[in-house]
């Protein structure tokens, strides 16, 4: 999830665990600070940015290390806080909460989280919740500014605190119906239509979960099938993938097949190759594309993997999302029939 809903998490936390003893301020600044801890690792210098996507969220978001680090951070709050002397079992509490829920909340997402390095590097993710999402993240800033800006401990604040916890929670339990409502409607619909399918993902459209994408894959293509959860109907964009037969040979582009858990696609950029991770972003607005090879006369040799710029189109999607979650069943304009492929593409390299 991203930094603030992150920190405003941990804050949220915090104050429960520690804001009687402490003080709410300093519960506060201390739940967000152990909250952000994890993400620290995008300092870490990678060796290249096919690295810096895989990794990302590795180390440093295992469940593993934070039971290891607990007992050192724990400690080091101790001592920071005089308050804490006497209480170490609600110190080390605090401390593993805010980081382990961290890991936990970004498994919410399609993204990737390593929880169990260095005993698995598989990376758990979801995708029940987009990264930035208001109706979870509202709650919990509400009560991290209002403990911000007391005097002191108090019974409403206390009543507000666990109440944004428990609405974060339910809201986070309510995605994961949601998800479940729009991948059955999705494999309902492509097996009415007879589109084959692989293997099926369901992410929500940014900022809400009402209105989903379901990725299927289905050899040389996938389809982009969108549920809006408030209508009784989906849209259904088939893509070409490209000659993802390729890889064989292309260290880099193998790393980001495995990552994508085989929802990508391949491109081919005049004399380069690159490679899209299907999950995150809309189509053809991906967030993480790599160039990964250059096509010579004996085919593609791997080359230093480059980051491509994401192509932003939020703002042709506004007015097609908010539609959505509204339940209306509409053509995304940004993914027309210039980029619709009914038919399988042929790709003489295959």
């Amino acid at each position: 999830m991203d930094s603030l809903t992150q920190a405003v998490l941990g804050a949220g936390i915090s104050l429960a665990l520690l804001g009687r003893r402490v003080g709410p301020r300093r519960a506060a600044v201390i739940g967000a600070v152990l909250g952000t801890l994890p993400d620290l690792d995008v300092l870490v210098p990678f060796a290249n940015p096919v690295d810096e996507l895989v990794l990302h969220r590795g180390a440093s978001h295992s469940l593993v290390v934070h039971v290891v680090s607990t007992p050192v951070l724990g400690e080091l709050l101790r001592w920071l806080i005089a308050d804490l002397r006497e209480r170490r079992w609600r110190a080390w509490l605090t401390v593993f909460a805010c980081l382990a829920t961290h890991a936990l909340l970004d498994a919410m997402t399609v993204y990737g989280t390593q929880l169990l390095w260095p005993l698995s590097t598989y990376p758990f993710g979801l995708g029940s919740v987009f990264i930035v999402d208001p109706l979870y993240t509202l709650p919990l800033l509400v009560v991290t500014v209002w403990a911000l800006l007391a005097r002191g401990w108090s019974r409403p604040l206390g009543r507000a605190t666990a109440t944004a916890l428990v609405l974060s929670t339910a809201y986070l339990g309510w995605s994961t119906l949601a998800q479940r409502r729009a991948l059955d409607r999705a494999e309902t619909a492509l097996a009415a239509w007879g589109l084959g399918s692989e293997r099926t993902l369901a992410t929500p459209t940014p900022f809400n979960t009402l209105f989903w994408r379901v990725i299927a894959v289905d050899g040389e293509r996938y389809h982009n099938v969108y549920v809006p959860l408030l209508g009784n109907g989906v849209v259904v964009e088939s893509h070409d993938r490209g000659p993802v037969c390729v890889l064989a040979g292309l260290p880099e582009a193998q790393r980001l097949a495995a990552f994508s858990k085989g929802f990508f696609r391949v491109e081919r950029l005049g004399d380069r190759l690159a490679v899209a991770d299907l999950r995150m972003g809309l189509t053809p607005a991906y967030v993480f594309r790599f160039v990964v090879a250059a096509i010579g006369p004996d085919g593609p040799a791997p080359v230093a993997p480059v980051r491509l710029p994401t192509r932003r189109e939020l703002a042709r999607d506004g007015g097609w999302i908010l539609a959505g979650i509204a339940g209306a069943v509409r053509p995304r304009p940004a993914e027309g029939p210039e980029i619709l492929l009914a038919e399988t593409v042929r790709h003489p390299s295959c």
